[in-house]
């Protein structure tokens, strides 16, 4: 069980994580991390060293078995809670395995089209070509109103996104059409401010969209294991081998730092295959 104090702390750093303007998914991470933290150290969180926190770590590792993600999130955590909130000076010099760096599973352009045919609801059709050409992530689309999008100008405001920042998108001229079709339809049953909404006018939630992806991708015959962020993975992959500046991509894809969007070169192998070899060149 949490001590009551720590219970109360705890509830003090959710407020201000909230009032800052983190994502809902970002303090739901870091609560569950400084939960667990507080049950293990037994102690007041504002008396704990670091050596209490080498503790925990080594906990996580040796008897959860925790990864190098799970672990760098964990210290995120604990840093934010120390430095940020408390603003206690707290020494954690503590050298974590970087996260691996994997490479992206993405989809062919045969597979989306495959993935579309394949989805029988108009809605849930319009849901995947949305994604796919704008990149935006799930939790971004669930929460995506009309009014965010210019349809005259076929661009497209994300408001708040990841890290708290917006940007533009672009959006497909042939979805746009499609779009306004489905929307006349629409408001004659339900009025929502939501781009996608329930039959009740309501947000969508991520499961929905996770769950019709899956079916869709049984259907279509596709053995990838299938996610929303597959298709901000091949929007991605799609721009590069359209030889689309990396900077650009980085923009639409609201990256922070470009190392993030870097790993997509890895995965653009078609590209390399057009090169032609160095002495294929030469003349005999």
């Amino acid at each position: 069980m949490i001590d009551e104090k720590n219970k109360e702390l705890l509830k003090k750093f959710e407020n201000e994580l909230n009032i800052v303007g983190y994502s809902s998914k970002t303090i739901e991470t870091y609560l569950i991390y400084l939960n667990m933290f507080s049950e293990f150290i037994k102690k007041d969180l504002k008396e704990i060293n670091s050596d209490d926190i080498v503790s925990f770590l080594s906990y996580l590792k040796q008897e959860k078995k925790s990864g190098s993600a799970t672990m760098n999130l964990v210290l995120s955590a604990i840093k934010h809670f120390y430095k940020e909130f408390l603003k206690q000076n707290l020494i954690i010099d503590i050298k974590l395995p970087k996260k691996a760096n994997k490479i992206p599973v993405v989809l062919t352009s045969k597979e989306i089209v495959d993935l579309i045919e394949n989805t029988s609801n108009y809605r849930n059709k319009l849901i995947i070509e949305f994604m796919f050409s704008t990149g935006v992530r799930v939790s971004e689309c669930v929460n995506m109103k009309i009014n965010d999008l210019n349809f005259d100008e076929f661009t497209g405001n994300v408001l708040a996104g990841k890290g708290n920042k917006d940007r533009i998108i672009i959006l497909s001229k042939k979805w746009v059409v499609d779009y306004k079709k489905y929307l006349e339809e629409r408001d004659k049953k339900v009025k929502s401010e939501y781009l996608f909404c329930s039959d009740s006018g309501n947000a969508l939630s991520v499961d929905t969209i996770q769950k019709f992806l899956k079916i869709s991708a049984t259907k279509a015959g596709i053995n990838k294991k299938i996610s929303p962020h597959k298709l901000r993975h091949s929007f991605a992959t799609s721009l590069l081998e359209n030889d689309v500046n990396i900077r650009y991509i980085q923009q639409l894809l609201g990256h922070a730092n470009l190392n993030t969007t870097q790993i997509y070169t890895k995965v653009n192998t078609n590209k390399l295959k057009e090169i032609t070899n160095p002495l294929d060149n030469m003349k005999k």
